[in-house]
């Protein structure tokens, strides 16, 4: 059993032993908090460690934990006997147990749902975003060395590690928000963190409706083309809610069928019973052990999935992906980075490429025309408000051009921001897909829609 210092940190952490080397005098101008209480905290939080012993490590995890913390954090405060206002002791009180329980500085965050985003970029610059807009904030950690014991704590819930040999990570916490950790002596100013935060319940097309991302023409569109077994590309720069708007439509695949996720932290929500969550490894301490989303994308056509959703392709696993949908694995979803529909388009090509295989541009298209069906393209826009511009048919191939038909499209209105708005609404083009005959074999019929042109 590891034995815990007097901070609550096992003496086998490596992180813990490099948080020492970033301990620095706290006589230096830099080792200075902005919290004029930093000195009591620590020294109460150090005594309330102690104190537990080995009763942090017994009753980690059960419902016993957090009222002996937070009775000893009392216990504390009323032993020092520093003059505070009630509201300062119960603010105390809370930051000290949020330390010794939780994740610091950040649990006030992590409750507050209004934040979505929430940006270490070293221990006393903490900003969050909220509604899609940057603010910074008074929170900070006492000092690098406080800031890297937290990071080790999210990480090693997930089996991840962080230290001088590898000194960024991906990790996730419990409620899926992704975590990215970088840390010295990569990172020149000291650690660095970045939390995506995931709603408490999962958005569902209803409520991107009510948010104005898509209107609700468009969303039962989405929504019939994934019931109808189209394969669905995401499309995004980064923070536009990519992972949210396939969580969402993900929703319409029908719980019948057998859905096999695969991700690098596990972040899906998906609603369905008959579902198998993957994610992928990184290579332990000796380099081994690695297991790549390729891998795992080759691993999930031995499972009999009816459905493969993957996260984000970003890399080789893009070609064992299109090869999946070219062979009869209908109805698979993923996301990928890109700027437009169109580039969209390209950055697969490079992807593809990444695999190493050598393989004209043309056969790649051929795949990428094959495989796809749709392609819905999300902006993040300037007032911070996250829209679906492009609802796209891939179509086919016109000589060595993938040839895309827009089926919704929005538009930036005539006079910009000035005519009132950023964006015009996502209207149909009228223009009839070629996919239809594919959706009705696979029992959805949209030919008689209303908002269709003639045939």
């Amino acid at each position: 059993m590891s034995t815990f210092d007097a901070n609550g940190f096992s003496d086998r952490s490596d992180a813990a032993v490099l948080a020492e080397r970033l301990q620095v005098d706290h006589g230096s101008a830099k080792a200075r908090s902005r919290d004029p209480q930093a000195e009591l905290k620590t020294k109460i939080h150090r005594a309330c460690i102690a104190r537990l012993g080995a009763a942090f490590l017994n009753l980690e995890g059960s419902n016993e934990l957090g009222p002996r913390v937070r009775q000893l954090v009392s216990e504390q405060l009323n032993a020092e006997q520093t003059p505070l206002s009630p509201s300062e002791r119960a603010r105390l009180e809370r930051q000290i147990a949020d330390d010794i329980l939780g994740y610091g500085p950040l649990e006030p965050f992590l409750r507050d749902p209004s934040v979505t985003e929430i940006m270490v970029n070293a221990y006393d610059q903490l900003f969050v975003e909220r509604a899609g807009m940057i603010e910074e904030t008074e929170a900070s950690f006492l000092d690098d060395a406080h800031l890297l014991r937290i990071i080790d704590r999210i990480v090693s819930q997930v089996g991840r590690r962080i230290d001088e040999s590898s000194p960024m990570v991906d990790a996730r916490l419990p409620d899926g928000s992704r975590v990215n950790a970088i840390i010295p002596p990569l990172a020149l100013r000291g650690p660095s963190l970045t939390i995506r935060k995931f709603a408490r319940d999962a958005l569902a097309l209803t409520d991107l409706i009510r948010l104005d991302t898509l209107s609700e023409q468009a969303a039962e569109f989405i929504g019939q083309c994934v019931e109808g077994k189209l394969n669905v590309l995401i499309s995004g720069g980064t923070g536009t809610g990519k992972t949210t708007l396939l969580n969402a439509v993900s929703a319409s695949i029908p719980g019948s069928e057998r859905i096999v996720t695969i991700e690098d932290a596990a972040e899906l929500r998906l609603q369905q019973r008959h579902v198998v969550s993957l994610e992928s490894r990184p290579p332990n301490v000796e380099g081994e052990g690695e297991v790549r989303i390729r891998d795992l994308v080759r691993n999930a056509l031995r499972m009999r999935p009816d459905r493969i959703i993957v996260g984000e392709v970003r890399g080789a696993e893009t070609l064992d992906m299109l090869q999946a949908m070219n062979t009869g694995h209908d109805g698979s979803l993923t996301t990928v980075h890109a700027n437009s529909a169109r580039d969209a388009l390209h950055r697969l090509e490079m992807l593809v490429l990444m695999a190493g295989v050598e393989l004209p541009v043309k056969a790649i298209r051929e795949q990428i025309a094959g495989g796809f069906d749709l392609l819905v393209h999300i902006s993040r826009l300037v007032d911070g408000s996250r829209k679906i511009i492009q609802i796209t048919e891939i179509a086919g191939m016109e000589g060595d051009v993938i040839t895309l038909q827009d089926i919704f499209c929005a538009h930036v209105p005539e006079g910009g921001a000035s005519a009132g708005r950023l964006i015009t609404p996502l209207e149909p083009t009228s223009l009839r897909p070629g996919f239809l005959s594919k959706l009705k074999t696979n029992g959805v019929d949209l030919s008689s829609a209303s908002w269709l042109g003639a045939a």
